[in-house]
């Protein structure tokens, strides 16, 4: 139902914008948010926004990262600017619902020279 895009390789400084679109209507959205995984570390909360519009960052992407959404609750979106090497992982999207939640599939964000 959540299909992510937008992911791909970036210099180190440089801007990604991720999308996570909804396939059909989803009810009762408590919490929209990103998470990310590298390679041998475990999933985290990068940023997330609640249906009353607070937002939620980790430390380390805090300034650099935008999380927002259409008024549709249709798409999401992640502002990714001075991206790190740090920063690079599986990006997965995911939506909390009254009962339950909805997971994207990933894209993969990879900053390297």
């Amino acid at each position: 139902q959540l299909q992510a895009s937008g992911g791909g390789l970036v210099q180190p400084g440089g801007s990604l914008r991720l999308s996570c679109a909804a396939s059909g209507r989803i009810f009762s959205i408590n919490t929209m948010g990103w998470y990310r995984q590298a390679p041998g570390k475990q999933r985290e909360l990068v940023a997330a926004l609640t249906r009353g519009g607070s937002t939620n960052y980790a430390d380390s992407v805090k300034g650099r990262f935008t999380i927002s959404r259409d008024n549709a609750f249709k798409t999401m979106y992640l502002q990714m600017n001075s991206l790190k090497p740090e920063d690079t992982a599986v990006y997965y999207c995911n939506y909390v619902v009254l009962g339950g939640a909805y997971w994207g599939q990933g894209t993969l964000v990879t900053v390297s020279s």
